[in-house]
């Protein structure tokens, strides 16, 4: 069966398992808090602005527009992006920099580097079972601290990690964080197999969706950056206004 959302042009795969903490929240009158965990995706990369501060954007203006441009929200994204990074270092900063920050939402984007990354690299990259070993932890200490929501967010798909060299890593990874996400009965944007769909079914070129200025063909481009904003700014509202207000 053929995992690509059919339509043209592509949309994303829903949450699976909702946002409930997060609907309170947009329901209430207190500013919304999401943090965005990860390396280079959230911090940023080059030229590009960061994916945080364009999603920031993008879920106040969509929230703008499900209320027929009548209400504004404050919602804040708290970039806890530090490039280069995956999984393991990631959860020994997770009190500090996630938790700390009471978060309703907490966006969690892993997998590249321990893909991409060279073993030659100090310190070396760490193994996908190492990088899946963390996440999983990650997810249990967020569920114990409580009232927060995690969205997963898995590899980007771009030339630096589809080469012969990197594409059964990538692909096992992709799977890999597939399962955790279904164990754990938490939500996956699954941005490779969106951004495999629009270079398939809709002819987006790699020049187009990855960043010009990158010689290693790994970082998503100004446009993809964006387009991924806007994607998850709409599957996000979809999953907080599937859950009925509070009678």
């Amino acid at each position: 069966m053929n995992s690509s959302p059919p339509q043209i042009p592509v949309q994303p795969f829903p949450l699976e398992y909702g946002l409930p903490n997060l609907a309170r929240a947009i329901r209430g009158t207190a500013a919304v808090k999401i943090v965005a965990l990860g390396s280079s995706t959230m911090e940023g990369e080059g030229g590009i602005v960061a994916f945080p501060y364009r999603l920031e954007a993008a879920l106040r203006q969509e929230y703008w527009n499900r209320h027929c441009q009548k209400k504004k929200r404050m919602i804040d994204v708290i970039d806890r992006g530090i490039g280069g990074e995956e999984a393991p270092s990631e959860f020994d900063r997770l009190e500090s920099d996630v938790i700390a920050e009471k978060p309703h939402l907490v966006i969690w984007q892993l997998g590249t580097n321990s893909v991409w990354q060279s073993p030659e690299t100090k310190p070396p990259p760490p193994s996908q079972d190492e990088t899946i070993a963390a996440v999983r932890n990650g997810i249990d200490r967020l569920h114990e601290a409580g009232k927060i929501d995690i969205i997963l967010m898995d590899l980007q798909y771009v030339p630096a990690v589809l080469t012969p060299a990197t594409c059964k890593a990538t692909n096992d990874m992709v799977s890999a964080i597939a399962e955790v996400a279904s164990e754990k009965k938490v939500n996956l944007f699954r941005r490779f197999e969106l951004m495999k769909a629009w270079h398939k079914l809709e002819g987006i070129s790699f020049d187009t969706m990855v960043d010009p200025t990158d010689p290693n063909r790994l970082h998503d481009s100004d446009w993809a950056t964006q387009r991924l904003a806007n994607d998850l700014s709409k599957v996000i509202f979809d999953a907080v206004y599937k859950i009925p207000a509070a009678s």
